[in-house]
């Protein structure tokens, strides 16, 4: 009968019976089991001990990553409430978007950033936020249903950036009332390091980002 059995079995009548070496303890001992850490047989309880110290680093190294995370998404929440605070200092509309770009360069410590709005009140179309506009960059700016963060692709919207040659890496996001409908603007932020900003990132806090300059920006409309 003992012939017959094979390893599943075993298995599952172990599991069925979870007394058996309460009641056969001088297995415990008996049992001989090749050990991939020590390199010998070691016997049934080492090498239960062995699979919990394996369990226990797995844990603290998950732990480990999770906490990293913790501060640093903490990190970049302080950094954005200080960047709203910012946005609330400013009195009015027109000095808002020197306010916005300066205050994420200060709070993110962005190399450079911009902003671009179509369609402002015609009391602000002299303003520098806006100048011509192409075309096709109010078409790019409406099909951007979330932030673009990558590579410079020689982008027009880049061009708008001081030294815009030596940007490598950027963020743009478009601007839009309520988060939805047309877009009226391009938020764009830029860095010489191409890994800065890169496609693997995360996008949470820059959506966030650009919902906050689109309701900040928005009384410049006509």
């Amino acid at each position: 009968m003992t012939a017959s059995l094979d390893s599943a079995a075993v298995a599952q009548y172990l599991a069925d019976h979870p007394h058996f070496f309460e009641e056969h303890a001088g297995l415990l001992g008996d049992v001989r089991l090749s050990s991939p850490l020590m390199g010998r047989a070691v016997s049934l309880q080492e090498r239960q001990m062995e699979v919990m110290r394996e369990k226990y680093k797995a844990l603290e190294l998950r732990l480990s990553d999770l906490n990293r995370l913790a501060q640093e998404n903490q990190a970049i929440a302080n950094r954005f409430h200080g960047w709203t605070q910012a946005l609330l200092r400013e009195r009015t509309p027109a000095g808002m978007p020197r306010a916005l770009t300066e205050g994420l360069k200060t709070s993110f410590q962005v190399p450079a950033a911009t902003v671009r709005l179509f369609n402002v009140a015609p009391e602000y179309a002299d303003e520098w936020f806006a100048a011509g506009v192409s075309d096709d960059a109010r078409l790019f700016a409406n099909s951007l249903v979330a932030p673009y963060c990558g590579s410079n692709n020689d982008f027009e919207a880049v061009r708008w950036l001081d030294d815009a040659g030596a940007i490598k890496s950027v963020v743009i996001a478009a601007l839009r009332q309520g988060g939805t409908g047309p877009a009226f603007g391009l938020l764009i932020m830029g860095s010489p390091d191409p890994e800065r900003f890169t496609s693997l990132m995360a996008t949470d806090f820059l959506v966030h980002i650009g919902e906050t300059a689109s309701v900040a920006l928005a009384p410049l409309l006509d």
